[in-house]
């Protein structure tokens, strides 16, 4: 768990201005948007299969919800700018992270799946504000991008909120 923390956490450090990165372009901000997203969506999947409560299914249940309609309007701006979304180190980095924490978590079963998850939503919905925050936002350039990203941060900020809650009850 703490080496696929580790992916996380340098994936989005470089998408946060990281000293090896420089400013992310519209069309990669596009690209790690999806991406982030596809994690979140692909870790919610497993959770609505392998919760072990009620409430960890429900949770990974929005999860794929919520992240799937970010995805819906991410694609219909992109394709309606007719922007092509660039892959990056940004996005190959989380999709790796996404791809180990998913493997990592069907090794494990019922209160150790719960908390492994529920930990890591935690720590990634953070992480993801934090990049938004520090760089998708004053990267992006394209305003409808920009807006985008504003009007759905709300959504991760609940996200992390809900998680941490979760979390103090485990």
């Amino acid at each position: 768990m703490k080496k696929i923390g580790i992916v996380v956490a340098s994936a989005l450090f470089l998408a946060a201005g990281g000293v090896a990165a420089q400013a992310p372009n519209d069309a990669q901000i596009a690209h790690i948007v999806v991406t982030a997203n596809q994690v979140d969506i692909d870790a919610g999947k497993l959770a609505e299969k392998m919760g072990s409560t009620k409430a960890v299914k429900d949770f990974g249940k929005q999860m794929v919800t919520d992240h799937s309609g970010v995805n819906k309007q991410a694609v219909a701006l992109v394709t309606k700018l007719k922007v092509t979304p660039e892959d990056n180190p940004t996005s190959q980095s989380l999709k790796s992270g996404g791809q180990e924490n998913v493997k990592n978590l069907k090794t494990l079963k019922g209160k150790a799946f719960d908390k492994a998850y529920i930990d890591h939503e935690v720590a990634y919905h953070q992480q993801v504000l934090d990049a938004v925050d520090k760089t998708l936002l004053p990267s992006a350039k394209n305003e409808e991008l920009k807006a985008l990203i504003t009007k759905v941060r709300p959504a991760f900020v609940a996200h992390l909120e809900h998680a941490k809650m979760l979390q103090s009850k485990m």
